[in-house]
């Protein structure tokens, strides 16, 4: 960690700049949150840090308010990062035209239009049952095997990835291996390992999208095939779109992960969803706002003009990071932050985002978190560990967290 420096990002001010923190992401077992991020908290409200890939520094907040503002802003821009090497996680940086991640309005609009039908309230109903049925061939065979299983491999990590690809049309022949590509894509691990992965991925999905120029049907791959058929956007823009969703799957997998984690270590909590489980989905709020799932933070935005945040002026050309696990914690909106509270309300929580940017598919993974909980707890009696909790093995070197097993006696 280092002190206040001179580097690039704004010319001074007058007011002291914040200390330059660098911030390496570290392999953390448990559902802590990353310490340095505890300390960007208690020292902000705005701090500057430096991301092991990228360069220079760049702007975080922490506070709701601020987190909210930064995402809600127009001039704070997500496509002005695609002409700069900012500071960031990803060691692999290779933004593709489409994609909304990168889009600003009304770009975010037009492109977001393209999918939008599938993932809709109504669709995800219309989804339900087969999602459903999916969950339960799966646990339908871990009941059957008898215990001890490993949650992660025979139920977490499966269900999404079958779940996504109904709703994206990945034929079932493709899906392990487009699931190895995702996998290696949220990989901290090395430049060359996910830049591979990408152009595999990316390939099959343009292929995907071109032989289904022909095809009705709701599933992605075909809305955009039949987007780029009528002219509402291009194939790059179509294959720019489709990657992000279809990655992610993997969030899913790693968040239950977690949530499922709290709850076999926590018996008052689990106690508490098995004996109310008409109430579980303030519960699922409040696991979803306290889990830690993702390691440093996110995407960056660049300020188009100068912007005064949390008493600080950001100049324009300036890279802002926010962090949601950040503001989730906020003692301003959420009384006693650091302690899991079932019943807390309001909950107004920024786990799938906010703003233009707010997750495409949080509906889709709302979904698959309330089948997950509801049909392991209702199908598995006295669901534990198998193991001390310390001794459950934990993802390492990715961007998001979670468990990469999770064993489990019934």
């Amino acid at each position: 960690m280092t002190g206040i420096t001179e580097e690039a990002g704004g010319s001074p001010t007058g007011q002291a700049l914040p200390p330059l923190r660098d911030w390496p992401p570290l392999d953390m077992d448990g559902t802590d949150l990353d310490p340095t991020l505890t300390e960007l908290m208690r020292e902000g409200p705005l701090s500057r840090i430096r991301l092991p890939f990228g360069t220079g520094w760049a702007w975080l907040a922490t506070r709701y308010e601020d987190v909210k503002l930064v995402t809600n802003d127009p001039r704070f821009s997500r496509a002005e990062v695609i002409r700069r090497q900012v500071t960031r996680l990803a060691p692999n940086f290779a933004p593709r035209p489409g994609s909304l991640a990168w889009a600003d309005q009304p770009e975010h609009n037009r492109l977001r239009k393209a999918v939008a039908g599938a993932f809709t309230v109504s669709a995800m109903k219309r989804l339900r049952p087969r999602a459903q049925e999916i969950l339960d061939e799966l646990v339908d065979a871990v009941v059957r095997d008898g215990p001890p299983a490993d949650l992660v491999e025979r139920v977490l990590e499966p269900f999404p990835i079958l779940v996504v690809s109904e709703v994206m049309g990945v034929p079932p022949a493709d899906r392990q291996r487009v699931h190895a590509w995702t996998r290696e894509i949220i990989s901290t691990s090395g430049a060359e390992a996910a830049g591979q992965a990408k152009n595999g991925l990316y390939g099959w999905i343009t292929e995907a999208v071109r032989t289904r120029a022909d095809r009705t049907g709701e599933d992605v791959y075909s809305l955009l095939a039949t987007a780029v058929t009528r002219g509402e956007i291009s194939e790059e823009e179509a294959v720019g779109l489709a990657g992000p969703l279809q990655i992610g799957g993997e969030a899913v997998t790693h968040n239950c992960g977690q949530m499922l984690f709290l709850l076999l270590t926590r018996p008052e909590l689990m106690e508490r969803m098995r004996a109310r489980p008409e109430a579980r989905g303030p519960v699922l709020d409040e696991l979803l706002r306290y889990i830690p799932h993702r390691s440093t933070v996110g995407l960056a935005r660049i300020a188009l003009e100068d912007v005064e945040v949390a008493g600080h002026r950001i100049a324009a050309g300036d890279p802002v990071y926010v962090s949601y696990l950040a503001a989730n914690r906020d003692p301003d909106v959420f009384p006693d932050p650091d302690a899991i509270h079932p019943d807390r309300d309001p909950n107004p929580h920024l786990a799938f985002g906010n703003g233009a940017h707010y997750c495409t598919g949080a509906v889709l993974a709302r979904l698959q978190a309330e089948l997950l909980v509801d049909t392991l707890l209702d199908r598995l009696p006295a669901l534990r560990l198998a193991v001390p909790a310390e001794q459950v093995r934990w993802r390492h070197r990715t961007m998001i967290r979670g468990p990469r097993t999770l064993p489990v006696t019934w």
